[in-house]
Protein backbone atom coordinates (compact mmCIF):
# COMPACT_ATOMS: atom_id res chain seq x y z
CA UNK A 1 0.00 0.00 0.00
CA UNK A 2 1.67 3.20 -1.04
CA UNK A 3 0.91 6.80 0.73
CA UNK A 4 1.44 9.68 -1.34
CA UNK A 5 0.59 13.61 -0.44
CA UNK A 6 -1.43 15.78 -2.38
CA UNK A 7 -0.15 19.06 -3.54
CA UNK A 8 0.18 21.10 -0.81
CA UNK A 9 -2.57 24.07 -0.93
CA UNK A 10 -2.57 27.72 -1.81
CA UNK A 11 -1.11 30.26 1.26
CA UNK A 12 -4.42 31.32 1.08
CA UNK A 13 -5.89 28.05 2.40
CA UNK A 14 -4.10 26.98 5.65
CA UNK A 15 -5.51 23.38 5.24
CA UNK A 16 -3.30 20.52 5.71
CA UNK A 17 -2.75 18.15 2.96
CA UNK A 18 -4.41 14.98 2.92
CA UNK A 19 -3.03 11.65 2.48
CA UNK A 20 -4.22 9.72 -0.23
CA UNK A 21 -4.05 5.77 -1.04
CA UNK A 22 -5.56 2.98 -3.09
CA UNK A 23 -5.88 -0.01 -0.83
CA UNK A 24 -6.03 -3.14 -3.36
CA UNK A 25 -7.71 -6.33 -0.88
CA UNK A 26 -6.58 -9.88 -2.13
CA UNK A 27 -10.21 -10.40 -1.18
CA UNK A 28 -13.68 -9.58 -2.30
CA UNK A 29 -15.03 -6.71 -0.31
CA UNK A 30 -18.07 -4.70 -0.38
CA UNK A 31 -16.81 -1.55 1.46
CA UNK A 32 -20.40 -0.32 2.48
CA UNK A 33 -21.47 -3.76 4.34
CA UNK A 34 -18.31 -4.34 5.61
CA UNK A 35 -17.60 -0.74 7.03
CA UNK A 36 -20.57 -0.16 7.17
CA UNK A 37 -21.73 -1.86 10.30
CA UNK A 38 -19.97 0.56 12.44
CA UNK A 39 -22.38 3.79 12.00
CA UNK A 40 -24.70 4.49 15.01
CA UNK A 41 -27.60 5.51 13.32
CA UNK A 42 -28.41 7.84 10.40
CA UNK A 43 -27.29 10.77 11.62
CA UNK A 44 -23.97 9.59 13.10
CA UNK A 45 -21.69 12.93 13.41
CA UNK A 46 -18.72 10.19 13.09
CA UNK A 47 -20.18 8.37 9.57
CA UNK A 48 -21.78 9.51 6.94
CA UNK A 49 -22.81 7.83 3.23
CA UNK A 50 -22.45 10.53 0.57
CA UNK A 51 -23.67 8.82 -2.59
CA UNK A 52 -20.09 6.54 -3.64
CA UNK A 53 -18.34 7.97 -1.22
CA UNK A 54 -17.92 6.49 3.30
CA UNK A 55 -16.52 9.55 5.34
CA UNK A 56 -15.74 8.26 9.02
CA UNK A 57 -14.08 10.50 11.52
CA UNK A 58 -12.09 9.01 14.23
CA UNK A 59 -9.73 9.57 17.05
CA UNK A 60 -6.46 7.63 16.86
CA UNK A 61 -3.70 6.84 18.61
CA UNK A 62 -1.95 9.85 16.70
CA UNK A 63 -4.85 12.32 17.10
CA UNK A 64 -7.70 12.67 14.91
CA UNK A 65 -8.50 11.56 11.55
CA UNK A 66 -11.02 11.54 8.42
CA UNK A 67 -11.59 8.97 6.11
CA UNK A 68 -12.69 9.28 2.80
CA UNK A 69 -13.59 5.69 1.10
CA UNK A 70 -14.71 4.94 -2.45
CA UNK A 71 -14.58 2.02 -3.96
CA UNK A 72 -13.65 1.09 -7.43
CA UNK A 73 -12.24 -1.77 -9.75
CA UNK A 74 -9.07 -0.57 -8.66
CA UNK A 75 -9.55 -0.64 -4.96
CA UNK A 76 -10.63 1.19 -2.36
CA UNK A 77 -9.79 5.06 -2.86
CA UNK A 78 -8.43 6.64 0.36
CA UNK A 79 -7.98 9.86 1.25
CA UNK A 80 -6.93 11.41 4.80
CA UNK A 81 -7.24 14.15 6.68
CA UNK A 82 -5.55 15.23 10.34
CA UNK A 83 -2.80 14.52 12.61
CA UNK A 84 -4.37 10.78 12.70
CA UNK A 85 -4.42 10.60 9.06
CA UNK A 86 -1.20 8.32 8.80
CA UNK A 87 -2.64 5.82 10.88
CA UNK A 88 -5.98 5.93 9.73
CA UNK A 89 -4.59 4.81 6.36
CA UNK A 90 -1.90 2.02 7.68
CA UNK A 91 -5.27 0.84 9.74
CA UNK A 92 -7.31 0.45 6.54
CA UNK A 93 -7.05 -2.90 5.53
CA UNK A 94 -7.82 -4.01 8.45
CA UNK A 95 -11.14 -1.61 8.88
CA UNK A 96 -12.24 -3.40 5.12
CA UNK A 97 -11.62 -6.81 6.71
CA UNK A 98 -7.73 -7.85 6.34
CA UNK A 99 -7.65 -9.29 9.02
CA UNK A 100 -10.66 -11.46 8.81
CA UNK A 101 -9.69 -15.20 9.16
CA UNK A 102 -12.68 -17.56 8.16
CA UNK A 103 -10.61 -20.47 8.31
CA UNK A 104 -12.44 -23.51 9.64
CA UNK A 105 -15.66 -21.97 8.38
CA UNK A 106 -17.56 -24.12 6.07
CA UNK A 107 -20.29 -22.55 3.82
CA UNK A 108 -21.29 -26.38 3.07
CA UNK A 109 -21.77 -26.81 7.03
CA UNK A 110 -24.69 -24.70 6.48
CA UNK A 111 -26.08 -26.95 4.34
CA UNK A 112 -25.39 -30.08 6.13
CA UNK A 113 -27.03 -28.61 9.34
CA UNK A 114 -30.31 -27.89 7.17
CA UNK A 115 -29.55 -24.29 6.00
CA UNK A 116 -29.04 -24.42 2.52
CA UNK A 117 -30.57 -20.81 2.41
CA UNK A 118 -27.78 -18.92 4.71
CA UNK A 119 -25.30 -20.97 2.62
CA UNK A 120 -27.00 -19.31 -0.02
CA UNK A 121 -26.76 -16.00 1.87
CA UNK A 122 -22.84 -16.74 2.04
CA UNK A 123 -22.08 -17.30 -1.41
CA UNK A 124 -24.28 -13.46 -2.34
CA UNK A 125 -22.69 -11.76 0.55
CA UNK A 126 -18.87 -13.01 -0.11
CA UNK A 127 -17.55 -9.31 -0.10
CA UNK A 128 -18.76 -8.85 2.95
CA UNK A 129 -15.78 -9.01 5.66
CA UNK A 130 -15.83 -8.85 9.36
CA UNK A 131 -14.29 -4.78 10.35
CA UNK A 132 -11.37 -4.08 12.83
CA UNK A 133 -11.19 -0.81 14.10
CA UNK A 134 -8.50 -1.46 16.77
CA UNK A 135 -9.97 1.83 18.63
CA UNK A 136 -11.58 -0.58 21.90
CA UNK A 137 -12.53 2.39 24.06
CA UNK A 138 -14.75 4.29 21.39
CA UNK A 139 -16.37 0.80 20.98
CA UNK A 140 -16.88 0.46 24.32
CA UNK A 141 -18.01 3.52 25.16
CA UNK A 142 -20.78 3.46 22.19
CA UNK A 143 -21.69 -0.42 23.24
CA UNK A 144 -22.08 1.20 27.08
CA UNK A 145 -24.91 3.75 25.85
CA UNK A 146 -26.24 1.29 23.74
CA UNK A 147 -27.33 -1.15 26.94
CA UNK A 148 -30.58 -1.66 28.27
CA UNK A 149 -32.20 1.09 25.69
CA UNK A 150 -33.71 1.53 21.70
CA UNK A 151 -31.29 2.13 19.02
CA UNK A 152 -33.11 5.17 18.49
CA UNK A 153 -32.62 6.78 22.12
CA UNK A 154 -28.63 5.20 21.94
CA UNK A 155 -27.80 6.72 18.57
CA UNK A 156 -29.18 9.81 19.70
CA UNK A 157 -27.30 9.92 23.25
CA UNK A 158 -24.01 9.26 21.14
CA UNK A 159 -24.65 12.19 18.49
CA UNK A 160 -25.22 14.44 21.19
CA UNK A 161 -21.81 13.41 23.45
CA UNK A 162 -19.82 13.29 20.63
CA UNK A 163 -20.99 16.24 18.72
CA UNK A 164 -20.59 18.58 22.23
CA UNK A 165 -17.58 16.26 23.53
CA UNK A 166 -15.94 15.07 21.08
CA UNK A 167 -13.38 17.46 18.22
CA UNK A 168 -14.62 18.67 14.98
CA UNK A 169 -13.45 16.25 12.12
CA UNK A 170 -10.66 18.00 9.55
CA UNK A 171 -11.62 17.45 5.66
CA UNK A 172 -14.01 18.68 3.44
CA UNK A 173 -17.16 16.27 4.45
CA UNK A 174 -20.44 16.77 3.05
CA UNK A 175 -21.79 17.59 6.25
CA UNK A 176 -19.82 18.77 9.53
CA UNK A 177 -18.37 15.77 11.56
CA UNK A 178 -16.84 14.97 15.00
CA UNK A 179 -14.48 12.15 16.02
CA UNK A 180 -15.26 11.26 19.68
CA UNK A 181 -13.91 12.35 22.71
CA UNK A 182 -10.72 11.67 23.93
CA UNK A 183 -10.82 8.80 27.17
CA UNK A 184 -10.09 11.81 29.81
CA UNK A 185 -12.80 13.63 27.74
CA UNK A 186 -15.65 10.98 28.47
CA UNK A 187 -14.16 10.54 32.11
CA UNK A 188 -14.76 14.79 32.20
CA UNK A 189 -18.17 14.62 30.98
CA UNK A 190 -20.25 16.12 33.84
CA UNK A 191 -23.00 14.63 35.05
CA UNK A 192 -25.70 17.01 33.95
CA UNK A 193 -24.40 16.61 30.84
CA UNK A 194 -24.86 12.64 30.27
CA UNK A 195 -28.63 13.14 32.14
CA UNK A 196 -29.52 15.93 28.77
CA UNK A 197 -28.20 13.11 26.65
CA UNK A 198 -30.44 10.46 27.58
CA UNK A 199 -27.98 8.41 29.40
CA UNK A 200 -29.11 6.87 32.34
CA UNK A 201 -26.01 6.72 35.70
CA UNK A 202 -25.68 3.31 35.47
CA UNK A 203 -23.80 3.73 31.80
CA UNK A 204 -22.47 7.19 32.75
CA UNK A 205 -20.42 5.74 35.61
CA UNK A 206 -19.71 2.44 33.51
CA UNK A 207 -18.29 4.71 30.79
CA UNK A 208 -16.35 7.19 33.32
CA UNK A 209 -14.98 4.79 35.72
CA UNK A 210 -13.69 2.56 32.63
CA UNK A 211 -11.89 5.99 31.36
CA UNK A 212 -10.20 6.18 34.57
CA UNK A 213 -7.75 3.46 33.61
CA UNK A 214 -9.12 3.51 29.72
CA UNK A 215 -5.14 3.71 28.22
CA UNK A 216 -4.90 0.68 30.18
CA UNK A 217 -7.52 -1.54 29.35
CA UNK A 218 -7.38 -0.66 25.93
CA UNK A 219 -3.39 -1.89 25.91
CA UNK A 220 -4.64 -5.37 27.71
CA UNK A 221 -7.74 -5.97 25.59
CA UNK A 222 -5.50 -5.12 21.87
CA UNK A 223 -2.80 -7.36 23.99
CA UNK A 224 -5.17 -10.71 24.37
CA UNK A 225 -4.68 -13.29 21.97
CA UNK A 226 -8.59 -15.02 22.37
CA UNK A 227 -11.92 -13.98 22.34
CA UNK A 228 -12.12 -15.66 26.33
CA UNK A 229 -9.48 -13.76 27.36
CA UNK A 230 -10.76 -10.02 26.25
CA UNK A 231 -14.32 -10.69 27.33
CA UNK A 232 -12.70 -11.88 30.62
CA UNK A 233 -10.59 -8.27 30.60
CA UNK A 234 -13.46 -6.80 29.70
CA UNK A 235 -16.18 -8.33 32.09
CA UNK A 236 -13.92 -7.73 35.12
CA UNK A 237 -14.73 -3.78 34.51
CA UNK A 238 -17.73 -2.54 36.29
CA UNK A 239 -20.67 -2.17 34.67
CA UNK A 240 -19.50 -4.27 31.85
CA UNK A 241 -21.47 -7.30 30.88
CA UNK A 242 -21.39 -10.46 28.24
CA UNK A 243 -24.00 -7.85 26.05
CA UNK A 244 -21.17 -4.97 25.78
CA UNK A 245 -18.34 -7.65 25.92
CA UNK A 246 -19.58 -8.77 22.98
CA UNK A 247 -20.42 -5.61 21.38
CA UNK A 248 -16.57 -3.91 21.79
CA UNK A 249 -15.21 -7.17 20.06
CA UNK A 250 -17.17 -7.40 17.40
CA UNK A 251 -16.47 -3.08 16.63
CA UNK A 252 -13.19 -2.90 17.57
CA UNK A 253 -11.82 -6.04 16.78
CA UNK A 254 -13.49 -8.01 14.55
CA UNK A 255 -14.37 -10.84 16.58
CA UNK A 256 -15.32 -13.48 14.53
CA UNK A 257 -17.32 -15.28 17.72
CA UNK A 258 -18.52 -12.52 19.32
CA UNK A 259 -22.36 -13.39 20.90
CA UNK A 260 -24.49 -10.83 22.07
CA UNK A 261 -25.91 -12.84 24.89
CA UNK A 262 -28.53 -11.04 26.76
CA UNK A 263 -29.94 -8.70 23.44
CA UNK A 264 -33.70 -7.96 23.38
CA UNK A 265 -34.10 -9.14 19.89
CA UNK A 266 -31.19 -11.77 18.94
CA UNK A 267 -31.95 -14.76 20.57
CA UNK A 268 -35.57 -14.87 18.73
CA UNK A 269 -33.93 -13.76 15.59
CA UNK A 270 -31.40 -16.54 15.79
CA UNK A 271 -34.21 -19.03 16.93
CA UNK A 272 -36.50 -18.32 14.15
CA UNK A 273 -33.87 -18.54 11.07
CA UNK A 274 -32.51 -21.71 12.47
CA UNK A 275 -35.79 -23.89 13.97
CA UNK A 276 -38.61 -21.44 12.83
CA UNK A 277 -39.90 -20.87 16.43
CA UNK A 278 -38.20 -18.43 19.29
CA UNK A 279 -35.51 -19.23 21.57
CA UNK A 280 -33.57 -17.89 24.76
CA UNK A 281 -30.34 -16.83 25.25
CA UNK A 282 -29.22 -20.75 25.62
CA UNK A 283 -31.41 -21.97 23.25
CA UNK A 284 -29.13 -19.06 21.07
CA UNK A 285 -25.77 -20.75 22.22
CA UNK A 286 -27.24 -24.38 21.50
CA UNK A 287 -28.31 -23.25 18.06
CA UNK A 288 -24.49 -21.78 17.26
CA UNK A 289 -22.70 -24.32 19.16
CA UNK A 290 -22.33 -26.12 16.14
CA UNK A 291 -20.22 -22.56 14.77
CA UNK A 292 -18.57 -22.39 17.69
CA UNK A 293 -15.13 -20.02 16.51
CA UNK A 294 -17.58 -18.33 14.13
CA UNK A 295 -20.43 -17.41 16.03
CA UNK A 296 -20.70 -14.33 15.25
CA UNK A 297 -19.88 -14.69 11.33
CA UNK A 298 -23.17 -17.16 11.56
CA UNK A 299 -25.10 -14.26 13.26
CA UNK A 300 -24.10 -12.13 10.11
CA UNK A 301 -25.58 -13.98 7.85
CA UNK A 302 -29.01 -14.33 9.66
CA UNK A 303 -29.58 -10.85 9.96
CA UNK A 304 -28.52 -10.72 6.56
CA UNK A 305 -31.12 -13.16 5.26
CA UNK A 306 -33.93 -10.91 6.06
CA UNK A 307 -35.36 -14.30 8.01
CA UNK A 308 -37.51 -11.75 10.64
CA UNK A 309 -39.93 -13.11 12.92
CA UNK A 310 -43.45 -11.36 12.69
CA UNK A 311 -44.03 -8.69 14.85
CA UNK A 312 -46.23 -10.21 17.56
CA UNK A 313 -47.12 -6.68 19.45
CA UNK A 314 -46.10 -3.28 19.41
CA UNK A 315 -42.11 -1.81 19.27
CA UNK A 316 -40.57 -1.10 22.69
CA UNK A 317 -41.69 1.82 23.70
CA UNK A 318 -38.74 4.28 24.77
CA UNK A 319 -38.33 5.08 28.56
CA UNK A 320 -37.19 8.72 28.85
CA UNK A 321 -35.70 9.25 32.42
CA UNK A 322 -35.12 12.62 32.11
CA UNK A 323 -38.57 13.63 32.81
CA UNK A 324 -38.00 11.74 36.40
Amino acid sequence: MTTTADAAPAAHAPIESPRTTVYRPAHPLNLFRTVGVLMRGPKDPTMLVDGMALWRASRTPAGVATLALRQSSEGIHATAWGPGSDWALMQLPALCGADDDASGFDVSSLIAAGHPHLADVARRTAGTRLTRTDLVFDALASSVIEQKVTSFQAFGAWRTLVTRFGEHAPGPSPRPMFAPPTIDGWRLIPSWAWHRAGVEPPQSRAIVRAAERGERISAVVLAAQTGAERDRILTSLPGIGAWTSSETRSRALGDPDAVSVGDYHLAHQVGYALTGARVDDDGMLELLAPWTGHRHRVIRLILASGLLEARRGPRLAPEDHRRR
